[in-house]
């Protein structure tokens, strides 16, 4: 299921241990020779990976692999449970069904405690600040929310809002204030649909990442987005990077190098805004 799990919130339990015969990803001077970097992403995952090799994760992989001479392979993923599968399926192993691992990945949250409990993977190249923001019917909702979570959201008291099934916005609303806002919280399986959802009046707000929001309220010019601050949240933003496996320094040495003049050059910023996204730098 594509949501928020393959951040990290549910991700640092043990890994598994599969049977399967073992994958490498290959080192830098294979790779070169090859001509091909192998890059992974998620399958149907609007605004960072669609079909065809489109999106913006796909978009900075293509532009990474030519300022290293090489050709970009997009590979589409399925999330799996959690991160750490996600990092084991498209890395440092493979899949167990058989599915060979990448070169890199992209959209790796660049987070200490996922890096602790993931000691076969290097995570590095953090390209954008990804934040949780609050897109709003200013006619149900007609003011931003601030404050406490206690005032803030004393409004889905009476009024219905979306999130995507099984997602940080989805653990928080449940949680917090005790549970009352339980009853209004309605389940979504994406992003996307929760927008929908808003758009037919089913809700009047939906919690969800801002870029993820973005894509899916294009159209809807009467929706209001927003990016409420919680103290009662610990986690309402982390930057969006890359993996390898850890032994391949070099590789994610070169990756980065080649990241770093992509950032001072605009090119990152300037995919954002193609797909008509904001970007924040991390």
């Amino acid at each position: 299921m594509r949501n928020d799990r393959r951040l990290w919130l549910k991700a640092l339990a043990a890994l598994p241990i599969f049977s399967a015969l073992p994958a490498l990803a290959d080192s830098l001077e294979t790779i070169r020779q090859r001509g091909r970097l192998r890059v992974a992403v998620y399958n149907d995952f609007p605004p960072y990976a669609m079909a065809g090799g489109k999106g913006i994760d796909a978009d900075i992989a293509r532009a990474i692999a030519g300022k290293l001479g090489l050709t970009a392979e997009i590979v589409g993923y399925n999330a799996d449970e959690d991160m750490n599968d996600d990092l084991r399926n498209m890395v440092w192993k493979g899949h167990y069904l058989g599915a060979q691992p990448s070169d890199v990945m992209m959209h790796v949250p660049v987070d200490e405690h996922l890096a602790r409990a993931n000691d076969k993977v290097r995570i590095f190249g953090s390209y954008h600040l990804e934040t949780l923001a609050l897109a709003r019917n200013p006619e149900r909702v007609p003011h931003a929310l601030a404050g406490s979570a206690a005032v803030a959201l004393e409004i889905f008291t009476r009024e219905k809002i979306g999130v995507e099934t099984a997602s940080l916005a989805d653990s928080f609303l449940l949680g917090v204030l005790n549970g009352r806002l339980r009853e209004n919280v309605v389940h979504f399986k994406t992003v996307a649909e929760a927008a929908k959802g808003m758009a037919e009046g089913k809700v009047a707000a939906v919690l969800a990442p801002r870029a993820e929001l973005e894509a899916a309220l294009k159209g809807q010019d009467k929706a209001v987005l927003d990016s409420p601050k919680f103290p009662e949240l610990k986690v309402d933003h982390w930057p969006l990077g890359m993996a390898v496996k850890v032994e391949e320094q070099a590789l994610a040495e070169a990756i980065g190098s080649a990241l770093a003049d992509l950032k001072k050059d605009g090119t990152i910023a300037a995919i954002f805004k193609r797909h008509g996204i904001s970007h924040q730098p991390a």
